[in-house]
């Protein structure tokens, strides 16, 4: 495969067991893209390539478990937004925290974790979910990758329909040219991948 320019990165979301068949918050066939992305990774055709993963302290905020008489995938309001209650996942520590042992991140420049604060979720590289004082507070990606003269990301992972999505519009957001790997993204459930095709297009995402 033939590199790409200096100025694109690659943005591999969660690619972690737990996302995964088995997991504890499976997407839909997540396991599939242990081979490719590993492949891509090791055919080094980003000059730099960022990895994030999910890493949730046990008594994390979004985490059904901590609420009595609420299921999974139920919706409540956290600091004055709504809030997806999730099965307990990506618990730090745990193998299926971990980032998936069938790549290579050796090749990674950076490894993200988010999730870390127990009363704010983060679905996005770039910035956390709405905290107490109503602000989404950036994680100092987008300065790091301008500092390495970033101009275009590129992005694939876990899950479709929430991290690898969240992650894009931030992107685009917040100045990048953003292209979205559809093919090396899995989604909690396929339901949603018409309004996730919507989402990306109305924030001028090109689909890789």
């Amino acid at each position: 495969m033939t590199a790409l320019p200096a100025h694109v990165a690659l943005i591999v979301v969660d690619l972690q067991p737990d996302f995964m068949p088995g997991g504890a918050l499976p997407c839909v066939d997540g396991d599939a893209l242990v081979e490719p992305i590993a492949a891509l990774l090791h055919a080094r055709r980003y000059h730099a390539v960022v990895a994030t993963q999910d890493w949730h302290p046990r008594n994390h905020a979004s985490f059904a478990s901590h609420y009595p008489g609420q299921a999974p995938f139920a919706q409540i309001q956290l600091h004055g937004h709504a809030q997806t209650l999730w099965p307990d996942h990506c618990v730090q520590g745990t193998t299926g925290a971990a980032l998936h042992p069938g790549v290579d991140w050796d090749v990674a420049d950076m490894v993200l974790r988010k999730g870390t604060r127990p009363r704010v979720d983060s679905y996005s590289a770039f910035r956390e979910n709405h905290g107490p004082d109503g602000t989404r507070p950036a994680t100092g990606l987008a300065g790091w990758l301008r500092e390495r003269g970033i101009t275009e990301v590129h992005v694939c992972g876990l899950a479709r329909d929430y991290c690898v999505l969240w992650t894009a519009q931030d992107a685009a957001s917040a100045g990048f040219a953003v292209g979205f790997h559809w093919e090396l993204t899995r989604p909690v459930s396929a339901d949603n991948d018409d309004a996730t095709r919507q989402a990306l297009a109305t924030a001028g995402i090109a689909l890789l």
